[in-house]
């Protein structure tokens, strides 16, 4: 009897269980640490590569709407009797336009440039008013001039930054050859724009057969490179590209 009640009492003990050692919950803490490291590893790249496409892409639409711009401000090209209205002079390209919202909402002179703007060199639009008149659109003309050489603040309130710009060319098509604007056969020809706005010209004479725009965008932006432009007249015919 005694026997069986010390067999009874045995199997009513519960086993007892067997916790985790230091050294274990140790090592268990260190390969969480590491796989802890490993994910934030994974996801910080995933996160700075989104936003490098992002930056990318954004970069990519402000340069496409800056072109898309430049076109349509030669699309619009005024020709005027006795007056131009393209204009390069080394540092800004100045044109008068038409408006392309209402017929009778006047002249629009627009210039574009490249200037340092708080460290970084900027391609840059700068826009007048509407202009009614002759003398108000002369006048246009010179700020437009002004702006590109050395803007004051009140020219600058009118500019819009369009994308960061190393460098950048300016081209005209004529006698069925691409020449810089600034080059003396350009200088001697009949054909060339007048630099000031008081010299009688004809402006359909002035006008080349294309204008190309030749970008150097910086390396230390997301989208960098050379981009060229060709802009060719369209009233032009038989116009080439």
């Amino acid at each position: 009897m005694a026997r069986l009640l010390t067999a009874s009492r045995g199997l009513s003990r519960p086993a007892q269980a067997r916790g985790f050692t230091l050294i274990e919950l140790l090592v268990a803490l260190a390969a969480m640490a590491i796989m802890a490291g490993l994910s934030w590893r994974g996801l910080d790249g995933m996160v700075r590569a989104q936003a490098q496409i992002q930056q990318r892409a954004d970069s990519v639409l402000t340069l496409q709407a800056g072109l898309t711009q430049w076109s349509s401000d030669l699309d619009a090209l005024a020709q005027l009797p006795r007056t131009p209205t393209l204009d390069w002079d080394g540092r800004g390209l100045r044109i008068i336009r038409r408006s392309t919202v209402q017929p009778g909402d006047g002249l629009l002179v627009v210039a574009w440039s490249r200037r340092n703007v708080n460290g970084t060199d900027q391609w840059l639009r700068w826009q007048s008013p509407p202009q009614f008149s002759k003398g108000a659109l002369q006048i246009a003309w010179e700020r437009a001039a002004q702006w590109a050489q050395n803007p004051g603040d009140a020219e600058k309130r009118d500019e819009v930054r369009v994308t960061p710009l190393e460098n950048w060319q300016i081209f005209y098509f004529r006698g069925n050859a691409w020449t810089n604007p600034l080059s003396s056969d350009n200088a001697n020809s009949p054909a060339t724009p007048i630099r000031s706005p008081t010299q009688p010209v004809n402006s359909d004479q002035a006008l080349p057969d294309g204008v190309r725009l030749v970008l150097t965008l910086p390396g230390s932006e997301a989208l960098h490179g050379v981009i060229t432009r060709d802009w060719v007249r369209p009233s032009l015919a038989g116009a080439k590209s």
